[in-house]
């Protein structure tokens, strides 16, 4: 590819010189057209010039340089070089979105500190700001439209004798719309896509020198791999995990394929070093992140390969693409990943429901740091509307699913997605998605009205035909439905005990701390030094990143309360709990 580039620059220098040349018959032809003999004269002469010009080899500068010389010395004349004051400069982030955009903001603060940039939490003290989209509703990017223009006025008003404010748009929203960022609007110097953050030290060159810089490219093979992301988890507790990036089942609702192009995982060595350096920093719980996180499949390493030839889907789910063969597959890293500390929880997400076999589901169970919770997103309870959405499967199979998870992992929690008002969506397609969320009872829920996307197959072959007003409707009733069933899935956990990863203090009340159930529900309960040891009168204060048994005593559709019992871990078994819980109780 290096030697490419050069061959390029040359071959477009060899156009631009010969272009004078390259049409001497049609020359020939308008000066021997003539009758006077001047023109005889001035037309015969132009022929012997260009019998007796130049040929390719004077254009073409012999040398011994290999192609990667060549390329570095393009480079060299051509690309701006970090300067001394690149080590002085600040970045500050804004993260908008979903989880695998904190990730990317944590891959590109590691690209940018190499470097020599820095990292503020203060936006006044910022040279560069940097916002991490979301592309998927058009609410989202509507919120980033007008915190552009906030930033445009902060950049007017910065002082003059301080270095100019740059602005730069990462993330989904940069691969859509590039040019309304760059050229329509002009409220952003860099643009930068997805698979393109390795650029940014390179397109912020070119924005300091005054010049508006984008990459907007994607990949087939980019995972960052390489890249150990700068992790700022809340206490140090908790990490999220990219093992895949991009999603191939092409939903005819998702922008994402066309964001974040092609599904590509991440090798497992590179996943299993960064999970173990997070557990010798102490965090607590990591979270594997994709877009399509469940179906990861790699094929790098030989080391790793499966002898099973053909992949195995839940029962009544397809593909709209062919699926990958041999590799080391999502139960094979799951059941690596959590053999390498046993008292860190182990979450993921977002998983398609194809992609649990029962061989996952088995492994979850039997594991006691995986958690007992599956988000499952559904998206329509009725089977006119997931066709036309492509998920690849019917309601009876989706809830055949849910059974067979209920069987396999006793008190499983199950989360879900849901959109309203989707393209030709009716009330009785609506009624059934309803029905769909008093049959199955969520713990925890996702729900949103439809907004088309450009690119997707909605927007090429189908229509948004149902009122704003009707969408808005049908999503509050959702809402008011998923809420109720959530109490009711809440409600029957009271009087049990809940082991829970501690956060930090309630949002509410400075005397109470919350964290989180093994279900991922949030428990609230209040202060208090807890026994390290039943029966032993040694005492310890509850800090972030603590797990401790809680009693739970009251629940609502958002949030279960109790009062912490003791300290606790998660290598201790079950039979020591239920002893530990007894002597408490005493």
């Amino acid at each position: 590819m290096k030697g490419n580039s050069s061959l390029g620059l040359l071959g477009f220098v060899m156009r631009k010189c010969i272009s004078p040349f390259i049409h001497k018959d049609r020359y020939r032809r308008y000066y021997c057209s003539g009758s006077h003999t001047k023109d005889h004269s001035r037309a015969t002469e132009l022929n012997r010039k260009l019998a007796s010009g130049p040929s390719l080899q004077d254009f073409i500068k012999t040398s011994n340089k290999s192609s990667d010389e060549l390329h570095e010395e393009y480079e060299e004349h051509y690309i701006p070089q970090y300067t001394s004051s690149t080590h002085s400069r600040k970045v500050y982030f804004e993260t908008y979105g979903c989880q695998m955009n904190v990730n990317d903001t944590e891959i590109a603060c590691s690209i940018l500190q190499k470097a020599g940039y820095s990292r503020t939490r203060q936006l006044t003290e910022a040279d560069v700001v940097l916002l991490v989209t979301c592309s998927i509703r058009e609410k989202a990017e509507q919120t980033i439209w007008n915190r552009l223009k906030q930033l445009t006025a902060l950049k007017k008003r910065r002082p003059k004798h301080e270095p100019p404010l740059k602005i730069g748009v990462l993330g989904c929203m940069a691969e859509r719309l590039k040019t309304e960022l760059l050229e329509r609007e002009r409220l952003v110097d860099v643009v930068a896509g997805p698979d393109a953050y390795r650029d940014l030290p390179r397109l912020l060159c070119l924005a300091h020198d005054g010049q508006r810089a984008s990459n907007v490219l994607l990949s087939l093979e980019e995972t960052y791999a390489d890249v150990m992301p700068v992790h700022r988890t809340p206490q140090g507790h908790s990490a999220f995990v990219s093992i895949m990036r991009g999603c191939d089942n092409m939903c005819s609702y998702c922008i994402v394929p066309f964001t974040r192009g092609r599904e590509r995982s991440r090798p497992v060595s590179s996943i299993l070093e960064e999970v173990r350096m997070l557990s010798d920093q102490g965090v607590k719980e990591v979270t594997l992140l994709g877009q399509n996180v469940n179906s990861y499949r790699d094929l790098a390493e030989e080391q790793f390969s499966s002898s099973e030839v053909n992949p195995q889907l839940s029962r009544g789910f397809k593909t709209v693409y062919r699926t990958r063969q041999g590799g080391l597959r999502f139960a094979d890293l799951l059941d690596k990943v959590s053999l390498i500390d046993p008292d860190m929880r182990i979450r993921f997400t977002s998983p398609h429901p194809k992609d649990f076999p029962d061989e996952v589901l088995k492994l979850i169970q039997e594991r006691k740091n995986i958690c007992k919770q599956i988000h499952l997103p559904a998206q329509s309870g009725s089977n006119r509307v997931l066709h036309a959405m492509r998920r690849g499967y019917t309601r009876e199979a989706y809830l055949e699913l849910v059974e067979n998870i209920r069987k396999l992992i006793p008190g499983v929690s199950l989360s879900s997605d849901f959109i309203s008002g989707f393209c030709g969506e009716t009330e009785e397609d609506h009624q059934q998605t309803l029905s769909l969320l008093r049959e199955v009872g969520y713990n925890v829920g996702f729900l949103f009205a439809y907004s088309m996307r450009k690119k997707t197959h909605a927007y090429h072959r189908l229509q948004d035909n149902v009122p704003a007003l009707v969408k808005q409707r049908r999503l509050e009733e959702l809402i008011s439905v998923f809420r109720k069933e959530a109490a009711k899935v809440n409600m029957s956990l009271v009087g049990s005990t809940e082991l829970v990863l501690v956060e930090g203090e309630s949002k509410r009340s400075s005397e109470e701390l919350c964290g989180r159930s093994d279900g991922n529900v949030k428990v609230i309960f209040p202060k208090a030094d807890l026994p390290v040891q039943p029966g032993k009168p040694q005492k310890d204060a509850i800090t972030p990143g603590d797990y401790v048994l809680v009693k739970i005593t009251s629940a609502n559709s958002q949030s279960l309360r109790g009062h912490a019992l003791i300290h606790h871990s998660l290598r201790k078994t079950k039979t020591s709990e239920h002893h530990l819980i007894e002597s408490v109780s005493c």
